[in-house]
């Protein structure tokens, strides 16, 4: 099996344990992701289809259907799978769509499998052609195919799996083929967040962390950032060290505000990179429309990371226009940027 395959388990026989061993209670890495839904926070109506697919496969004594989720990167997709997983008694695995290369690594995997496992294949879309073939028969029948020798002496054997759920996570559920995007069961979209949902969050993580924070100063986090859990706990940690090194641990609004001025976020929540695509758009080429592959080649990014990194949110608050001829700087981009069209 690959190193870069992870296996989680509900019990001590495999490398992580949902039970407390004396070397997480040492450990210093604190782990701010929950792991039940009641713990959960937002997604209220796709939390409220799992809950419902859960209860009644539990009834039926049945393993859930296929589970796809997409959505941008950062809002809960890998954190469903651990909790139901977690809330289904059962072992989860966890790999990536780049790192199975050949089918070998998959049916490695699914061989392995036991009755009602879970296997989480984040980054999904980026499976090669040749594994998403085995990947068919495995999700429909619970079956792989071998072919043994070549030619006239070819002959194939089909060997029967355990019946298991597969979740795929997805920021481009559109580069997925159809006959695979059609075998999945459950489709859900996980969305932005709203302010309120993440000061929830924010409050959560600093109790986590042993961190207080003020009303004021968890609203100013959430109002950075960009409608993302794992931004929110990411800046919440960097306000941290700023606050116990400058502020005697103090999170405040003022503290937030000068910690992440350091970090060169903005009131809306920008990054250096997301002014520089704003700005190239309306500098290098007049506000648009301009294809993203220019845009790319201008500011020597990869144009994957503007597509599932930068541009999500930018199109979400209306700085950006996408139109058939290419990206177009918003009027609002104008004036966020303190710049004249």
């Amino acid at each position: 099996m690959s190193d870069d395959i992870i296996s989680y388990t509900s019990d001590k026989k495999g490398i992580v344990t949902s039970n407390s061993t004396p070397d997480d209670i040492s450990s210093d890495i604190v782990s701010l992701r929950p792991t039940s839904f009641k713990d959960y926070i937002g997604q209220n109506k796709t939390v409220e289809t799992f809950k419902i697919a859960m209860q009644a496969a539990k009834m039926r004594n049945e393993p859930l259907e296929h589970i796809l989720l997409h959505g941008p990167p950062g809002l809960g997709k890998t954190t469903v799978a651990h909790i139901i997983a977690n809330e289904m008694g059962k072992d989860l695995i966890v790999t990536s769509g780049p790192t199975l290369e050949k089918g070998g690594d998959l049916i490695g995997i699914l061989t392995n499998l036991g009755e009602g496992d879970i296997l989480f294949i984040d980054e999904i879309h980026r499976i090669p052609k040749v594994v998403e073939e085995f990947l068919y028969p495995a999700m429909e029948d619970f079956a792989v195919d071998f072919i043994f020798d070549k030619g006239i002496h070819a002959r194939s054997h089909r060997y029967r799996l355990k019946q298991f759920v597969l979740i795929g996570a997805t920021t481009r559920v559109g580069l997925l083929s159809s006959p695979l995007r059609d075998r999945f069961g459950i489709f859900r979209t996980l969305d932005f967040y709203s302010k309120e949902q993440l000061i929830v969050i924010i409050k959560r993580s600093a109790a986590i962390l042993n961190t207080i924070i003020s009303d004021d100063g968890a609203l100013e986090l959430a109002e950075r950032s960009r409608g993302t859990p794992r931004i929110a706990n990411r800046l919440l940690k960097r306000v941290r060290d700023y606050s116990q090194v400058k502020s005697h641990g103090k999170v405040n609004r003022q503290s937030v505000q000068a910690a992440l001025k350091l970090e060169g976020i903005d009131v809306l929540g920008l990054t250096s990179l997301d002014r520089n695509y704003l700005k190239t758009i309306i500098d290098f080429y007049m506000g648009g429309p301009v294809g993203i592959e220019a845009i790319a080649a201008t500011l020597q990014e990869e144009t994957d990371t503007l597509v599932d990194v930068v541009e999500p949110f930018l199109l979400k608050i209306g700085l950006v226009l996408r139109t058939s001829s290419g990206r177009k700087a918003s009027q609002k981009a104008y004036q966020h940027l303190k710049l004249k069209p």
